[in-house]
């Protein structure tokens, strides 16, 4: 990014491993696409059951959303519990909630084996209302993870006030699974444990090609050096270019901004988000925030669909993190950067199996560093069996949103319309 737009990410990480292009031609049983937590995760997964594993990077692992994100680790979908029992009926219904309610698990699981150095948290997530109606939306999302054993509770204006020191005037509630991690760091420290496994992982090797010969498919580079392998796992999400037909079409490549303070004074830093919590709001076009080890206070929130080239494009974020943090104003913006959240048409993760062999996962809706990380143990554990129970939801067709380019107009001009609304209060 230029000056002025870094990463906070980028500056904070722990050391990439070192990774190389692929070179020559190559067998595995397993080729795995994208060096993102999905890919890292499933390249892990397969190499413990002792399947042989090539993982090509476009660019260096963690390059894409994986290592852009806000870092909140936050267990589930973007469905709550009753509304995943009436899609699927009360018994897969109830296996979804399970599922989904175990990812966040899965990210402290996997730094725990790795001992991946990524100033983790574990704390929870706080999600306070922005308005009376967002309070019943609250509440209920909080009873029905309680109904399923969930550590969740209710939380009063004056409790969600002492956690996040900001007044919003409504509760709201927490969920004790979350937490955080820099991103980067993590995604980075998954690289290390997947090459402890045993995965060759190849960075800057975008794949230009993929065919089917011979029942084994063969992955071509830039380069022109090849993979060639009976499997095939798809994890590039929301950087799916031209990977595979329509794939690109079946969902909205949003990006999600973000913007870091100059680490808060020691008074602030005791008042605002004490204690490594993590927040995001129940606002339509929400806003995302934590600090982070050094105490720089985080905002995060839906942007533009092209890439931010100047701190103007920040602006909406930055009046977000001063609507919500009054005591903030003045303090210099140190860091701005932005990443892409793939938004499927029914905010489901979604699965294909295009041809036998070839497996693609795209969809996380911005929940990504808990049910990628997820994904990856489901990902291997049905590419090693071929059992479709290994699965959290059903294998469907790849199907392009109807007038793709008129529903990106649409998100687009959503996202405008709340940005003005928040301009003019």
């Amino acid at each position: 990014m230029s000056d002025g737009m870094t990463s906070l990410w980028e500056a904070t990480a722990a050391p990439a491993p070192e990774t190389y292009p692929l070179e020559g031609d190559t067998t595995a049983d397993v080729a795995v696409i994208g060096g993102g937590i999905a890919g890292l995760s499933t390249a892990i997964h397969l190499a413990r059951a002792g399947r042989s594993v090539t993982l090509l990077e476009a660019e260096d692992v963690g390059w894409g959303a994986s290592g852009r994100s806000g870092g909140q680790v936050i267990p589930g979908i973007k469905y709550d519990p009753d509304d995943m029992i009436e899609m699927f009926g009360p018994e897969a219904g109830a296996a979804a909630i399970e599922a989904f309610g175990a990812t966040a698990g899965k990210v402290f699981e996997l730094i725990d084996r790795y001992g991946i150095d990524c100033d983790d948290t574990r704390q929870g997530w706080v999600q306070p209302a922005h308005s009376e109606a967002g309070l019943r939306i609250a509440i209920s999302r909080c009873q029905q993870w309680k109904k399923y054993g969930a550590d969740v509770d209710e939380l009063t204006a004056d409790e969600v006030h002492s956690r996040l020191g900001a007044d919003t005037g409504f509760g709201g509630w927490i969920d004790r699974r979350a937490g955080s991690v820099q991103p980067l760091s993590y995604s980075r420290g998954l690289a290390r444990g997947a090459l402890t496994e045993g995965v060759c992982i190849a960075s800057r090797s975008p794949v230009t090609d993929i065919s089917s010969r011979s029942g084994k498919w063969q992955l071509r580079t830039a380069s022109g050096a090849t993979v060639t392998a009976p499997r095939v796992a798809v994890c590039t999400n929301a950087y799916s270019r031209k990977i595979w037909p329509k794939l690109e079409r079946s969902y909205i490549a949003a990006n999600s901004f973000q913007v870091a303070t100059a680490p808060l004074s020691s008074n602030l830093d005791a008042k605002i988000m004490p204690g490594g919590i993590v927040a995001s709001d129940t606002r339509r076009l929400l806003a995302y925030f934590r600090k982070d080890r050094d105490g720089r206070l985080l905002m995060g929130g839906r942007g533009t669909f092209g890439d931010p080239t100047k701190p103007e494009d920040f602006a909406h974020v930055e009046r977000m993190l001063i609507r919500t943090f009054p005591d903030v104003e003045g303090y210099p913006i140190e860091y701005r950067w932005g990443g892409r959240v793939a938004i499927t048409q029914d905010s489901l993760p979604h699965l294909h199996e295009p041809q036998p062999g070839l497996v693609i996962m795209v969809g996380c809706q911005g929940r990504g560093m808990a049910l990628q990380s997820k994904m990856g143990e489901w990902l291997g554990s049905y590419i090693d069996t071929g059992r479709r129970e290994a699965l959290p939801l059903p294998l469907t067709r790849i199907a392009p949103i109807p007038f793709h380019e008129l529903r990106r107009l649409y998100v687009a001009a959503t996202i405008a319309y709340f940005k003005l609304r928040d301009v003019v209060g």
